[in-house]
């Protein structure tokens, strides 16, 4: 096998930084224990992972599959009453991974399956997130204008095509 057999071509279907860690992202939440919405979260620093988080109960407590959604029989909509969830954050997961772990959280960039809300936001500004790419949206008008004041960059992944 010569040295030219063993490279990799470069093509237009190489992804860019964005889309390869939202990518990841997307695995990364399929480890959640959600019962309502599955969430990934990664922080990043010069093109490397950090920390990953997923939402999901405490570790150590039963997840929400064998309990039941404290959400759901309480009928609190999406957005609302963040408090009354046993499960933590994916964002909320991230930052704790990287201080369990030691690791430093300094100006990084957060990749995320949906928009913080406002918990996560104030969490993250203290974290040093300098910039929060996400993709779905959440009902929380506050987590970005803190975010906007902290001036913490939000882009809203994929972007937009030019057509559209």
């Amino acid at each position: 096998m010569t040295e030219k057999d063993l490279s990799i071509p470069i093509d237009d279907e190489r992804p860019d930084w964005d889309t390869y860690f939202m990518e990841i992202c997307h695995v990364v939440a399929k480890r959640s224990t959600c019962l309502r919405r599955q969430v990934g979260a990664l922080l990043v620093s010069d093109r490397r992972i950090l920390a990953t988080g997923y939402n999901g109960a405490p570790k150590g407590l039963p997840h929400c599959a064998e309990v039941g959604c404290l959400r759901d029989q309480l009928g609190i909509p999406s957005g609302e009453r963040q408090e009354l969830c046993r499960g933590v954050h994916a964002e909320q997961n991230a930052i704790i991974q990287a201080a369990v772990y030691g690791v430093a959280l300094q100006e990084v960039t957060l990749y995320c399956t949906i928009q913080p809300c406002i918990t996560c936001a104030k969490m993250l500004i203290n974290a040093n997130v300098k910039r929060i790419v996400y993709e779905g949206d959440y009902p929380d008008e506050l987590a970005v204008q803190l975010l906007e004041e902290a001036g913490v960059e939000l882009v809203h992944w994929p972007p937009k095509q030019e057509s559209e």
